[in-house]
């Protein structure tokens, strides 16, 4: 006998199936994989409910449910996310882009003249540089990651939004600068200790990149680089924007200090918790220590 299914009936035992796998949330990752096998959207699921599934379409989403129970992050199964409202192309080879991220793109819209030079270092998916090409039009915008796999979604997600011409990705490193000059330097580098990767969510520590996530014994590794580097490579009065981890606060405006930065602030994000640290180049770009 061939198991029929409806919508309401498979999406209820799939919430539930998914539940007990730990996963929160698990009526609304049940609706966004059918939807995405149906094509249809939340409301579209709604009006069908009583609407037979077939048996091709439950192999479909029984394979996708299966990704998902094994903790695979939704927006790598859906492939798609969104950030600054702006969907975005995600892959294994990039972070998921977080929203935690958007008050780095707030600070630095604040400080990016408007016609001014933007460096992206670690640019992963592009969200950060989309987001800050889309509005401000008359700027200009670098962007690096040593992953070629990242640049090629960045790539991709920027002709998406028709932005491809606006800005230029390459192959970077940022233990490694290459040479420039910037208004505006902007990072959301890896920042986990290495000792806590083992106890992240499934979701990160078994599929998102790790040398992404990576910032050596205490985490501040790529701090301690950039704050190293990024004063040649700023104009005067440019700035150096960088989203931390909990707990990080005090340690890397300590490195800003030590550098020689001016004009340091703190930003936590809109759960209170500190997430952006800058600070200003102001005097000549000195040399690297």
């Amino acid at each position: 006998m061939v198991e029929t299914w409806t919508l309401l009936n498979l999406l209820k035992s799939t919430a539930s199936y998914l539940d007990g796998r730990g996963i929160v949330g698990g009526r609304r990752d049940a609706e966004l994989l059918l939807g995405q096998v149906l094509k249809l959207d939340r409301v579209g699921l709604y009006l069908n409910f009583e609407r037979p599934v077939t048996v091709a379409e439950l192999d479909t989403y029984r394979e996708l449910v299966r990704r998902r129970a094994a903790r695979e992050p939704l927006q790598y199964i859906l492939g798609e996310t969104e950030f600054w409202s702006l969907p975005l192309r995600v892959s294994p080879a990039v972070l998921v882009p977080r929203s935690d991220t958007e008050v780095l793109v707030e600070e630095a819209l604040q400080r990016l003249p408007a016609s001014g030079n933007c460096l992206d270092i670690g640019t992963g998916s592009g969200a950060i540089v989309i987001a800050l090409a889309h509005e401000c039009p008359a700027a200009a915008f670098t962007a690096i990651d040593i992953d070629p796999a990242a640049l090629a979604v960045a790539r991709d997600n920027a002709e998406r939004h028709a932005l491809g011409g606006r800005i230029t990705f390459a192959e970077g490193d940022l233990f490694q600068l290459a040479a420039g000059c910037f208004d505006l330097i902007v990072s959301n580098p890896p920042y986990i200790r290495c000792g806590d990767l083992a106890g992240l969510m499934p979701e990160v520590r078994d599929f998102e990149p790790r040398r992404a996530l990576d910032g050596g014994e205490d985490g501040l590794d790529a701090y301690r680089a950039l704050t190293r580097q990024a004063p040649a490579r700023l104009n005067f009065g440019g700035w150096l924007l960088v989203e931390i981890g909990i707990d990080q606060a005090a340690a890397v405006r300590e490195l800003f200090t030590v550098a020689g930065f001016t004009d340091i602030f703190m930003r936590a994000d809109y759960a209170g918790i500190d997430r952006v640290i800058g600070g200003r180049v102001g005097s000549d770009r000195g040399a690297e220590i």
